[in-house]
């Protein structure tokens, strides 16, 4: 067995194992006190009892693979609590897998060879993303390149119960295809960014803000993916009203605890108002939304922590930026600049 290669397409760094992992691909070193925020694995085989043993570690799956035919997999992994993505090319003849995850929802892209369901439905390389059944079912497979992300379903069910303020919803998708091309391509580019750039940042992911909004962000862009009990809920109209003590309870919530994992649903919650009544008064009353409005406040926070802190001490701005929430060190900078007008190092420096 041998590590797998760098990949232009889908960068994972190769030095942390997986929980799914077998004891062969572990580094002997790691302690549990060493742990990193994203667990990592890459795997090469081409032996098929190999193979089998970490596809149905991965999927939870019952694996047919011909013993007496040639074999390859090549496998790249990264996960945090709730998701992962996930790249595998499997080589040789073609085999087939029962899969059993009711608790995993599953989007992926073919990027090359051919993947079928026992539906009779059937991927080709360069289409859309589709979502993977959640029930029980058989897949076939054919020199396949297949790139996955995975989300907890329970959690993307309660982020999107949250959203609609909505204790007794359930989620349900009623098809595997995307609601449009545009949002076929907004959902590929959340993914892109997660292998690129938000997984292979340990600093950021150590965050337990940037791991947070790294879930939303992901669950919400699936949510308005693929048609979904969600979308229907959401398309009933709701009343407007002028709400500008909600505004103000969400503002306070928010200033009191920008440092914490709260989303849409929580500050709703705390404003006593829906999160689309409370979106609405946020546009009418302060031309911006409750998470731009939040985003903003945590800027304003990493500058007066830059302003505060000591750059002989060792603190860099990446770090600063990461425990409040901001993985992408590009797109924080321009928004730093865009609101403060100096770059986030100036600050720092003084």
């Amino acid at each position: 067995m041998h590590r797998l290669a760098p990949d232009a397409q889908f960068s994972i760094p190769s030095d942390v194992p997986s929980a799914h992992t077998s004891h062969r691909a572990c580094r002997a070193d790691e302690t549990a006190h060493q742990r990193p925020a994203v667990r990592k694995l890459r795997f090469v085989s081409h032996d098929p009892s190999e193979g089998v043993e970490v596809l149905e570690r991965v999927y939870a799956a019952r694996v047919q693979v011909s013993p007496d035919t040639p074999f390859s997999m090549h496998q790249a992994l990264g996960a945090v609590e709730r998701l992962s993505l996930e790249r595998v090319r499997l080589s040789g003849a073609p085999a087939a897998a029962l899969i059993d995850a009711p608790g995993t929802l599953r989007v992926a892209r073919v990027l090359g060879g051919r993947l079928a369901f026992t539906d009779a439905t059937s991927t080709a390389a360069g289409l859309s993303p589709f979502l993977f059944p959640v029930r029980s079912y058989t897949c076939r497979w054919d020199e396949l390149d297949l790139l996955t992300l995975s989300l907890d379903l329970a959690a993307v069910e309660a982020h999107a119960a949250g959203l609609l303020d909505a204790e007794d919803f359930r989620l349900r998708f009623t098809a595997a295809e995307p609601v449009s091309p545009a949002m076929a391509r907004y959902l590929a580019g959340s993914v892109a960014a997660l292998g690129q750039h938000q997984l292979g940042n340990e600093q950021a992911m150590a965050s337990p803000l940037v791991r947070a909004e790294t879930f939303r962000a992901l669950a919400t862009a699936v949510l308005h993916a693929f048609p979904n009990s969600f979308l229907e809920r959401s398309a009933v109209p709701e009343p407007e009203r002028a709400a500008p003590a909600g505004v103000r309870r969400a503002v306070s919530f928010m200033e009191e605890h920008a440092a914490e994992d709260i989303g849409l649903g929580e500050i709703a919650r705390a404003a006593r108002m829906s999160p689309r009544g409370l979106q609405a008064a946020f546009r009418r009353e302060l031309s911006t939304t409750p998470l731009a409005h939040l985003r903003t406040l945590r800027l304003e926070a990493v500058r007066a922590e830059l302003l505060t802190t000591d750059p002989g001490a060792g603190a860099t701005v990446a770090e600063i930026a990461a425990r409040w929430g901001f993985s992408h060190p590009g797109r924080f900078a321009a928004a730093y600049r865009e609101r403060f007008g100096e770059n986030p190092a100036t600050t720092l420096r003084g």
